[in-house]
């Protein structure tokens, strides 16, 4: 691909008439959600051919200049100014109401206006009044806006939707216009928009118009008789013939499947096109679907007789005006497979180069494509996303192959290495239907790509085939986060070696479980591992939901991260858990294990993890996972901490190229490149204008990073192109913030309050007449209050508001759920009280009145008050029927007309009557009245039955159910509870159930719709107390509870299911001092005491923090188990105080400190007080108790510190050390002692704090070590301890020397000894020169510059300046014990660690540049067969770097192997116990005793100086000493 940054853009807006423009010297751009990008097309870029196969001539390239922002809405129109002298101008329109005028180089708005009152749907920058801007919008209101004099028309020349609008290039004030409803208008803006025409013809929407790019109608012959339809109907009125409206074509393209052209001087239509049913390579088209058509058009500039029109599937077609009959059309790309766009196409402009016209397209597809006019052949193919870039993955098989996963269901597969091509993507959506949440490449098999989906889908796809992917048939609950390749564990380990993969594929989802699929068989069964972690760790406890997973490189780590913040490693194959890290306390997002092929091998065991929280933090697990402990070990300190991002961190990769770099995308719109080695932030890029979702740092080329967001980008960028090396802070977050928040977001409708707004009257009528409520989910008026007891929240919002049913579902559970953090409420039913409280105001007359009662047999009533002669009549049949012994055939039927003597004559009729009585009252909506119908007919279980089959039932009608006999009873109350819940009435429902003894029935009810507050009383209430459910109950309301951040009732839930170990870690989740001392002391209740001890010691370093150290003890003092720790805090108080006393400005905290009234200075040494207060407040007095704090202590290890390392961290970690020492000399275990002293001085001397070291020195070791050598002997730990001492005197003398001339030591605040530049300069070089012809050799100037970073710059004080000779003769037995300084064997060692440093970086340079090399000669075969002049261009980069290679001089592979098999073997004859003990910088302290004895003599005898002289020429062959030694001499 090239150096040069890269992005692929979000895709263009659909559905606009012009929402993409090519402008002037080679300019093009595309309307994208709210901003436009700007593309150039063809100056200065490299050419590529698209996806096209085979040679083919070299094609300018598109190269995305930027995008214009500022919009806040969909922008809906785009156009370029093409006049002279403002070719950088061009407009836009949004649905925000803006129509903006931009400056294309500056990108920023020149003007904008807001005339418009509702939704912009068209806009055109006229081509022929330089300044003129036309836009119309969906009320069919036109605005001409003149720039630059800031003036305004408004015209209304149709009360229709505008679809389009397009100004002639030939007369300035003529504007057509296309409509909705096919309608187009020709105006003329200077005659206050008269309408010259009005072409009718099409019968829907207008999508495009085109004005024939010459003037006249000579251009076009057309014969009468072809078009003989329009000549007998002319479309509008009839105009003058005047200079205006004189020879001018106009073609329009209509949904209606038909291109039109008109004649503007005759107003009518001219040729008819309709579009051809083409049948499309791989399927065809149905020719019934008019909705899958867009019909844009284009009239190529100069060729009046040739148009180009998009057709159903996305051809382009070319269509020859010059044909008589029917039309002759040319298929673009027609000689090519698959170059055509594969969906409908929405805009068509052309670019104009040097030598040719282009045609640029853009497309449902995604895709915008170049069209050469001359050959129709596709160019190039500019792919873009339509979603979230949620997911990135580099191809471990093919390195140059990055997949995408995007919001829009799509996978993209950029082959990031093409030459040809700058985006060859490929697209695969085949089996997706969903936002692909996450990707990963098999580790070894070529192009297998296993992806997650938004909705629980998991699958496979060969991107070699064109086949469908596989998907497993276990689905996830809910979005799959994370995908890893693993080796298998049980059951699929289990198997044979021919039966089993090699690997296997793990998601975890958002329901936080992870699933085991086997490669070889995705149609079977995914197995969860969280049953193999409970069978192989015994676990008991409900187990965290996992939230990330990831697999060491070597197959033999898993590491899970969890929602509680917690990370769990395990091993395989039965993950037995090993190791549990307590760092992070918000949701696990990111797990990333380092390589394993850096130039230090122990750096696989780094593992970065990133959080809700912004921090990152980094563990060295290699101590536990070489160790395997026997029972599980808990991580609290990391090894490094990364601080800098602001919100949380979404993904993490470790740079292929480089030992120890980290990048981190992050929610604050930024990605940070770490040392992680040194805490040290490198890099920040900011271009992205969305939150960041994913990052991956190429394979290839070390300085690339990849990374994608939710603004549907994705962006190559270049380390070494930052400005910025660390992520923003206060005004520019709040800037990126701001940046972020512009893009546009999917309307939510806000859900009203439930309580505390009043019905308006109006809407009170409106419901009760039941305009507002659906007739499904109204309830019967008699029954009033009854039917709404305990339901008043769910009706509420579903009357008052007018929701649908849907919404109102989701409703109890945020009550039920609310319920138990929120004072009881009266609950009101609005309705109810509204009814009875504003009716009487608006109807007092008639609510006056008492309301007659409604008649239950109105037919018959109505019967039997029609006229005297019916009457009479009935009288006369009723006499007959009841006198005459059989019933005639009339008699029958005049009988059967009048229903109503049912009620005089027999049963049966009576049966007729109410039946007809009943089929009335259901007709006119009153059941009520039926089923009381129904019941004096003696038919309940009819009755029962057909209210619940039309959902009728009610209180009344269940209440007599039992009349109609037990088993209806039961049936009756069984349909009735299903009533309820259709209505969301589900405790009602629940109670109903109760009823008929269904316990189980109703406690899963409540339990299903989230009411668990309600469920769990019915259980406890009626179940055994040991029954299951009531466990299961506890628990899923918890983790309800948990997820929406309920801790404290999630806690009394776990509680409630006996299962403490989850309520106590619930419960600390918060991570604030309450939440962790209440959670220690549940815990302790519940006989947790390892958790417990965990939790108080987490709670004692919170409030450490803010300096509160009596809080600190007061909980630990609860736990026996954590003496060692209440140690720990006392020294560390006492040192903290006395270093607070001793230098105010560094060791004072913002935060006001609490101290014991014991850490008061007292004028006893440091270590009596320190003894004297273990023994009096802690009971430290026997030796087996300073064993047990000693043996507790000593099992915890913390990370080696760095220059990074925050003050107090560093603190409480040399505090530990000091600790250890104390206790073991107070068990006179001498060896501990010295070892505990020396990881404190050596803590201290490499983070650089010299102060501490020299304060800790004082402190421990005031008279020296003289003590301790009386003790031990000489034992190397002593010996290297013995050094560090010596190290810190010998700076204090030359600190303390008398100012000279020869050196000038800079003041700075605070003294540092920088002995980890001075082993890092040390490494320059090897050089064979030897030292006497170094001494020969003038001053390198460079050099001098170096050493001013070897030697520590120091403030001298000013009494320094004045000592006297007395002072200076105590000084002179100084140097004497510093002898042990200068050691020969450590000198060499040092020596050969350095060589083996250097050649382990020259090797991998040189690796690193044998793939640049690689890959600049795939670049140079690939540019020769398609264009030889690309490779000067290509290889000129990799000219640069051999050229510097030349004079650099570099060793052979061979060589260099040499001298590391070499140096290997010099270190492999050291002791152990020499390497393994640390040892100040032997030639930089010969430096220094070299100084001082060259400014004061008898400082240092002759001895000693010739000594370090011998090693400085034996050693030092690096510029800093070489110059030094000229320097001195």
């Amino acid at each position: 691909m090239g150096p040069e940054p890269r992005m692929l853009t979000p895709s263009p807006n659909w559905y606009c008439s012009r929402s993409s423009d090519a402008g002037p010297g080679g300019l093009f751009g595309f309307a994208a959600r709210n901003s436009v990008y700007l593309l150039q097309i063809g100056q200065g870029q490299s050419p590529f051919h698209g996806n096209r196969p085979g040679p083919s001539p070299a094609r300018p390239a598109p190269a995305v200049l930027g995008e214009l922002v500022g919009h806040t809405e969909r922008v809906s129109g785009f156009s370029f100014s093409h006049h002279v002298g403002q070719n950088n101008f061009c407009a836009s329109s949004s649905d925000d109401g803006t129509v903006k005028i931009w400056d294309v180089d500056t990108r920023t708005v020149v003007t904008e206006h807001t005339l418009h009152q509702n939704t912009i749907s068209a806009l055109h920058w006229s081509p022929k009044v330089k300044d003129l801007i036309v836009s119309g919008d969906e009320k069919g209101i036109v605005i001409c806006y003149w720039n630059n004099r800031n003036d305004s028309q408004h015209f209304f020349p149709e009360p229709r939707t505008i679809f389009c609008i397009t100004c002639s290039p030939h007369h300035e004030d003529l504007v057509a216009i296309g409509y909705k409803d096919g309608m187009v208008v020709v105006i003329d803006i200077s005659r206050k928009g008269d309408i010259l025409h009005r072409l009718r013809g099409h019968d829907d929407e207008i999508h495009s118009i085109a004005w024939c790019p010459l003037l006249g109608e000579e251009c076009l012959t057309i014969r009468p008789e072809e078009n003989s339809d329009e000549h007998e109907i002319p479309n509008g009125k009839v105009v003058q013939q005047t200079p205006v409206t004189k020879g001018c074509y106009l073609a329009t393209g209509s949904k209606d499947q038909t291109i039109r052209i008109w004649s503007c001087s005759r107003g009518r239509g001219v040729m008819t096109l309709k579009l051809p049913f083409l049948k499309r390579r791989g399927g065809g088209v149905d020719p019934t679907v008019k909705e899958r058509i867009w019909l844009t058009l284009f009239w190529p500039t100069g060729q009046p007789t040739q148009l180009v029109s998009s057709c159903f599937g996305g051809e382009l077609l070319l269509w020859d005006l010059t044909h008589s009959g029917k039309r002759k059309c040319t298929l673009f790309s027609s000689s090519s497979e698959g170059q055509n766009h594969s969906r409908i196409v929405f805009n068509l402009c052309s670019v104009q180069t040097e030598d040719k016209e282009l045609l640029l397209s853009i497309s449902m597809d995604r895709d915008v494509k170049c069209w050469d006019m001359t050959t129709l052949e596709c160019c190039w193919t500019l792919p873009s996303l339509g979603g979230f870039v949620y997911s990135l993955a580099f191809s471990p098989v093919d390195m140059g192959c990055l997949a995408i996963g995007v919001g829009d269901g799509m996978i993209r597969v950029w082959n990031t290495l093409s030459i040809r091509n700058n985006h060859d993507v490929k697209t695969f959506w085949q089996g997706i239907k969903s936002k692909v949440t996450s990707l990963s490449w098999h580790p070894t098999k070529e192009g297998c790509l296993a992806f997650g989906t938004d909705d629980g889908k998991v699958g496979m796809y060969d991107t070699y085939s064109n086949k469908p992917p596989q998907i497993s048939s276990t689905y996830h609950k809910k979005t799959v986060y994370s995908l890893a390749w693993g080796p298998p564990v049980p059951p699929i380990s289990l198997g044979g070696d021919g039966d089993r993969p090699a690997v296997t594929l793990y998601s975890c989802a958002g329901e936080g479980i992870i699933l085991q699929h086997n490669p070889w068989k995705l149609s079977g069964e995914a197995y969860d591992i969280n049953k193999v972690i409970r069978d192989t760790n015994s676990i008991k406890y409900k187990l965290p939901a996992h939230t990330e997973i990831s697999w060491k490189a070597d197959g033999k780590i898993m590491a899970l991260g969890n929602e509680d913040g917690s990370i769990e490693i395990f091993q395989a194959p039965n993950l037995k858990l090993i190791c549990t890290i307590q760092q992070h306390h918000k949701l696990v997002n990111a797990i990333r294990w380092h390589h394993e092929h850096g130039t230090n091998p122990e750096l696989s065991y780094l593992i970065a993890s990133g959080s809700n929280n912004a921090v990152i933090y980094v563990h060295n697990l290699k101590s536990v996972i070489e160790s395997t402990p026997e029972s599980p070990v808990t991580i609290t300190e990391p090894y490094r901490t990364l601080s800098g991002h602001t919100a949380k961190i979404t993904s993490l990769a470790w740079s292929p190229h480089h030992d120890g770099r980290l990048v981190s995308a992050c929610y604050d719109s930024t990605v940070q490149v770490w040392d992680v080695l040194r805490e040290e932030p490198l890099c920040n890029y900011r271009g992205h204008r969305g939150r960041l979702l994913c990052v991956q740092w190429s394979p290839l080329d070390a300085d690339s990073i990849f990374s994608g967001a939710d603004d549907f980008c994705v962006h190559k960028w270049l380390i070494s192109m930052q400005d910025h090396t660390r992520p923003p802070q206060g005004k520019k977050s709040i800037e990126l913030e701001k940046k972020r928040l512009s893009q546009p977001k999917p309307k939510i409708k806000k859900k009203k309050k439930l309580t505390g707004k009043v019905t308006p009257k109006q809407e009170i009528i409106e419901l009760v007449n039941g305009e507002d409520c659906p007739k499904d989910n109204s309830l019967p008026i008699e029954n009033g209050v009854s039917d709404q007891e305990g339901e008043e929240e769910v009706q509420e919002p579903e009357i008052s508001n007018g929701m649908s049913s849907n919404v109102s579902k989701e409703l109890p559970s945020y009550s039920s759920i609310s319920s138990g953090f929120e004072k009881p409420k009266v609950s009101i039913n609005p309705k109810v009280i509204l009814l009875k409280k504003e009716l009487p105001k608006e109807k007092p007359e008639a609510l006056a009145k008492k309301k007659k009662a409604r008649s239950i047999l109105p037919v018959s009533t109505a019967l039997d008050h029609r006229s005297k002669e019916e009457l009479h009549q009935d009288c006369l049949v009723l006499a007959t029927v009841k006198h005459s012994k059989e019933l005639n055939e009339d008699l029958a039927i005049n009988l059967n007309e009048r229903i109503h003597l049912g009620l005089f004559t027999d049963r049966t009729a009576l049966y007729r009557m109410i039946e007809v009585e009943g089929k009335s009252h259901l007709e006119n909506g009153h059941p009520d009245l039926f089923h009381q119908l129904m019941l004096w007919k003696g038919d309940l279980k009819g009755v029962l039955q057909a209210a619940a089959e039309r959902g009728e039932l009610t209180d009344q009608l269940v209440a007599m159910a039992p009349v109609a006999g037990y088993q209806m009873w039961l049936w009756t109350v069984e349909a009735f509870a299903k009533q309820l819940c259709f209505q969301d009435q589900y405790v009602k429902a629940a109670s109903h159930l109760l009823s008929i003894h269904k316990v189980y029935e109703a406690v899963e009810l409540l339990k299903s719709n989230h009411f668990y507050r309600e469920a769990i009383a019915i259980a406890k209430a009626r179940l055994r107390p040991e029954d299951p459910i009531l466990k299961d109950l506890y628990s899923s309301w918890g983790a309800i509870l948990e997820r929406d951040g309920h801790y404290a009732m999630a806690a009394k839930c776990y509680l409630g299911a006996t299962s403490a170990y989850d309520a106590a870690k619930v419960l600390a989740k918060k991570g604030d001092v309450a939440s962790l001392r209440t959670a220690a002391e549940l815990a302790l209740i519940a006989e947790e005491k390892e958790l417990s001890s965990s939790f108080s010691f987490r709670c004692a370093q919170e409030l450490l923090s803010v300096r509160n150290w009596v809080g600190a003890q007061e909980v630990l003092q609860q736990q026996e188990c954590l003496l060692g720790q209440r140690l720990v805090f006392c020294l560390h108080e006492l040192l903290s105080k006395h270093l607070e006393e001793r230098q105010p400005p560094e060791w004072k905290s913002s935060s006001f400190p609490s101290y014991h009234s014991w850490a008061i200075r007292t004028e006893s040494s440091f270590m009596e007080k320190v003894t004297t207060v273990w023994k009096g407040t802690f009971g430290l007095e026997t030796t087996e108790q300073c064993q047990t704090a000693f043996q507790q202590l000593h099992g915890i290890e913390y990370p080696p510190a760095t220059g990074h390392t925050l003050s107090k961290q560093l603190l409480f970690h040399i505090s530990h050390d000091l600790t250890l020492a104390v206790l073991s000399q107070q068990t006179a275990s001498w060896h501990e002692t010295v070892r505990a002293l020396l990881a404190a001085v050596t803590r201290s001397y490499d983070s650089g704090n010299f102060t501490l070291m020299q304060e800790i020195c004082t402190l421990f070791l005031p008279e020296g070590c003289d003590h301790l050598r009386e003790k031990l002997g000489e034992e190397p730990p002593l010996k290297s301890l013995e050094a560090f001492f010596s190290y810190g005197q010998l700076y204090d003398l030359w600190w303390n020397l008398p100012r000279t001339p020869l050196i000038q030591i800079q003041h700075v605040a605070d003294p540092v000894p920088c002995s980890s530049t001075a082993s890092g300069d040390e490494q320059n070089g090897l050089s064979d020169t030897s030292s006497s012809e170094a001494l020969t050799q003038k001053p390198d100037p460079e050099a001098l510059t170096q050493l001013n970073n070897v030697l520590p710059q120091v403030a001298i004080p000013s009494t320094a300046l004045e000592q006297d000779q007395s002072n200076t003769e105590k000084k002179q037995p100084a140097l004497s014990t510093c002898e042990v300084l200068i050691s020969q064997m450590h000198a060499d060692l040092q020596s050969t660690q350095k060589a083996i440093t250097e050649v382990q970086e020259t090797l991998a340079e040189m690796i690193r540049q044998h793939q640049r090399n690689q890959l600049c000669k795939a670049t140079v075969n690939s540019s020769e067969e398609g264009d030889p002049s690309m490779k000067p261009q290509l290889c000129s980069e990799n000219a640069d770097s051999q050229s510097k290679e030349q004079v650099n001089e570099p060793l052979s592979l061979a060589e260099l192997t040499k001298r590391l098999s070499e140096a290997n073997k010099r270190l492999a004859g050291f002791p152990e116990s020499i390497k393994i003990f640390p040892f100040p910088d032997v030639l930089e302290c010969c430096l220094v005793m070299l100084h001082i004895g060259s400014q004061c003599s008898g400082y240092l005898s002759l001895e000693m100086q010739q000594q370090a002289l011998e090693l400085l020429q034996k050693y030092g062959k690096s510029k800093v000493y070489k110059s030094y030694q000229i320097f001195c001499t």
